[in-house]
């Protein structure tokens, strides 16, 4: 397990998780994108090759491989790779379904049952940034599936649920449209949730975990990021997160 808190320079500031010659494992901050998009504002993956150069003092551009996504408004543990061969391997290990990753969630309401297994073919709209729920076989569709677990309701709101997400498929947006198909949009949710949600609140989607073998040396790596001591995660004990964490059950 990898728990280092060195934070790296710059802005956003953000705890480096894991670090080698091959990888880097960090907490990504809220409302940062992954990468470039539409907005122009700084991505994290621009952000964290800046970081490697002026750490390392490198010359010339720096290789930083995008191993997997988190939404823009998501927070938590992420990998990246250090060098093309590492990146290859981890994609591999991610398309093996030998690359797991585990979310925390607070979702409006309860599921129908205290945990399950949700199956859906996802369409994304990109010119609308928006996924929806269409039938198995239309064109450009994927599949997407995901299992849950409910980990208690809050003693403060017994209309919030706290909710372990296992990722089997990554697609854009999953566990938002997936959750909220069951009638438990996402707490802050204002794309998939607007109806139940406020302007202005963050949306409750964190990455936990993410584990996978090394990509030279075989051996597991564990990342781990507890989400932020602010609501709604904070109607919730920490002990409580780190329970829901994979290698502890």
């Amino acid at each position: 397990m990898y728990t280092g808190k060195s934070v790296t320079t710059g802005q956003p500031q953000m705890s480096i998780l894991y670090e080698d010659n091959h990888l880097l494992g960090i907490e990504k901050p809220v409302n940062v994108p992954t990468q470039e998009d539409a907005s122009g504002d700084p991505d994290l993956l621009n952000l964290l090759k800046s970081d490697i150069k002026e750490r390392y003092q490198k010359p010339g551009n720096v290789y930083l491989g995008l191993v997997h996504r988190l939404d823009r408004p998501v927070g938590g543990a992420m990998i990246f790779a250090k060098t093309s061969k590492a990146a290859s391997r981890l994609s591999e290990a991610v398309r093996s379904r030998n690359f797991d990753k585990t979310y925390v969630a607070v979702v409006r309401g309860t599921p129908p049952q205290s945990q399950g297994r949700l199956i859906h073919h996802l369409l994304k709209d990109e010119r609308t940034n928006t996924v929806s729920i269409v039938p198995k076989g239309t064109q450009g569709s994927k599949e997407a599936i995901l299992n849950y677990s409910v980990l208690g309701t809050s003693a403060l709101d017994d209309k919030l649920t706290l909710v372990q997400v296992e990722l089997l498929t990554g697609r854009p947006h999953q566990i938002r449209v997936q959750m909220n198909a069951i009638g438990c949009p996402l707490y802050g949710d204002q794309k998939y949730g607007s109806a139940h949600n406020k302007p202005g609140q963050q949306i409750a989607l964190w990455s936990l975990y993410v584990g996978f073998p090394h990509p030279v040396t075989g051996d597991r790596i564990n990342l781990i990021s507890l989400p932020p001591r602010e609501h709604p995660w904070n109607c919730w004990e920490e002990d409580l997160f780190e329970k829901a964490l994979p290698i502890h059950n």
